[in-house]
C-alpha cells in the first residue's frame, strides 16, 4: 500500500482467478452454481430477453450505469444468477467477488387481470408463448412500459456489497443484463420472478370477457364458451334444437267395422308423406363402440403433442370449445365426456398428423 492508501493494482487475470476459486468452494457448500455466458457481443438473442434489456434502457434511472454492466457482464464477470419469486441472487467478480441482492416487487392484481384479458384468445399455445411468436397485439400488451409484464424502477430494490456508493453500480447493471440472457433459454423465469402463472395467458381465452355478453333487456348472459369452461361441459355451437315430443293417438277401430270415409279436405297424418326414419350416425357409433377405455387428460395432451397441435387446433379437431381442452389437460383422472365428443376422441386417435391437420382446417 502507498503513502497515499491506494491498493496496489492486481491483474484482471489474478483476480477472475480468485473468484472462481471462491465460487468452488461455495458449490462445494451446496450452491448450485449458474454463471451467465454470452457468445458474441449480442447479450439476448431472443424477444423476452431482448424485451427485458429494451425495459431497462428506457428508464433514466439506469442510463448512467447500464454501459458498465454491459462490459461485465459480456466478458463473463457474472459468475453466478439464481431467479426466484421476487428475487434475483448473483455473484459478480470485480475486485474481489461481489454479492447481488435484487429484490422485484410482484405483479399487482389489477395489471395481470388487465394484461390477461387484453390477451384474450390471441396466445394459441404455451409453446408459441415462451418463444415469443406473439401478435403485434400482444408483444405491446406484454412489453407496455407502464401495464404490461415488466417492473418499473419503483418496484426494484438493489442491493451489493462493494464500495460503491451509487444504489445501481456496475455489478448490479450486469445483473440485471444478465437477467435477459436467462430469459433467452428461460423466458417462464420473468413469470416466476413477477409471482404470476403464465399458463392463465392460455387459460384467459374464454374465460371472464366471453361471459360478459349482454341480450337484450340489460342481463347478463353466460357464453357458450365460458359455460364449458365453468361447468367442465362441451357445447356444440351448431347443435340442432332438440325436436319436441309429439304423441301419436292411434284411432281404434272394431273389427270388421266399416271404415269411415274422409270427409273433403280433411287432412290427416297418413295423407301425408310417410315420415322420415331417423337417421342414425352409424360411423359415430361404431367408433364409440370401439372405444379403448377412459380417456385422461394426459391422453389428450399426449395426441396433442403428437400432432403438433395448438389448443385452438386440436379443439376445432375434436369440435369442442378451446377452455375444454385446457381444462381437461389439467385434470387428473378419467374425463367424463359426451358421447359425440367421444366419437370424435376415437376418430382423432386413428388419423395420421397430416390427417389429423387436414380435418382440423376443414372444420374452420
Amino acid at each position: 500500500m502507498s503513502r497515499y492508501g491506494w491498493r496496489p493494482y492486481v491483474p484482471v487475470a489474478v483476480r477472475r482467478a480468485r473468484a472462481l476459486k471462491k465460487i468452488e468452494a461455495l458449490r462445494k457448500k451446496g450452491l448450485n452454481v449458474q454463471p451467465v455466458e454470452i457468445e458474441g457481443r449480442k447479450i439476448a438473442r431472443t424477444f423476452w430477453g431482448e424485451a427485458w434489456c429494451r425495459h431497462l434502457e428506457s428508464f433514466s434511472d439506469f442510463e448512467n450505469r447500464l454501459p458498465r454492466g454491459r462490459v461485465y457482464v459480456r466478458n463473463g464477470s457474472v459468475f453466478h444468477l439464481d431467479i426466484s419469486k421476487g428475487e434475483i441472487e448473483a455473484k459478480v467478480n470485480g475486485s474481489k467477488l461481489y454479492t447481488i441482492g435484487i429484490s422485484i416487487k410482484p405483479l399487482t392484481r389489477k395489471k395481470w387481470i388487465g394484461v390477461k384479458n387484453r390477451c384474450a384468445g390471441q396466445i394459441g399455445s404455451l409453446i408459441e408463448l415462451l418463444q415469443g411468436r406473439l401478435s403485434d397485439n400482444v408483444m405491446k400488451v406484454v412489453t407496455d412500459r407502464n401495464q404490461g409484464l415488466f417492473p418499473l424502477p419503483g418496484e426494484i430494490s438493489l442491493k451489493c456489497n462493494c464500495p460503491d456508493w451509487a444504489v445501481m453500480c456496475k455489478h448490479v447493471a450486469a445483473v440485471l443484463y444478465g437477467v435477459g440472457a436467462r430469459l433467452d433459454d428461460k423466458p417462464e423465469l420473468l413469470f416466476l420472478l413477477r409471482g404470476v402463472d403464465h399458463e392463465e395467458l392460455i387459460s384467459a381465452e374464454g374465460g371472464v370477457v366471453a361471459a360478459a355478453n349482454k341480450p337484450e333487456g340489460g342481463h347478463k348472459r353466460i357464453a357458450d364458451d365460458a359455460l364449458a369452461d365453468v361447468f367442465g361441459i362441451e357445447i356444440s355451437k351448431d347443435a340442432p334444437p332438440a325436436e319436441p315430443k309429439t304423441s301419436r293417438r292411434r284411432a281404434k277401430t272394431a273389427k270388421g267395422a266399416p271404415k269411415r270415409k274422409a270427409r273433403s279436405g280433411e287432412r290427416t297424418a297418413r295423407s301425408k308423406t310417410k315420415p322420415m326414419a331417423r337417421k342414425v350416425d352409424t360411423r359415430n357409433a361404431s367408433h364409440a363402440a370401439k372405444s379403448t377405455g377412459p380417456v385422461t387428460g394426459k391422453a389428450v395432451a399426449r395426441l396433442r403433442a403428437k400432432f403438433g397441435m395448438s389448443q385452438s387446433e386440436f379443439a376445432r379437431l375434436l369440435s369442442v370449445s378451446v377452455p375444454s381442452i385446457g381444462n381437461w389437460e389439467k385434470k387428473s383422472g378419467p374425463l367424463h365426456l359426451q358421447s359425440r365428443t367421444r366419437a370424435a376422441w376415437e376418430v382423432a386417435k386413428g388419423l395420421t398428423k397430416q390427417q389429423a391437420w387436414e380435418k382440423a382446417h376443414r372444420s374452420r
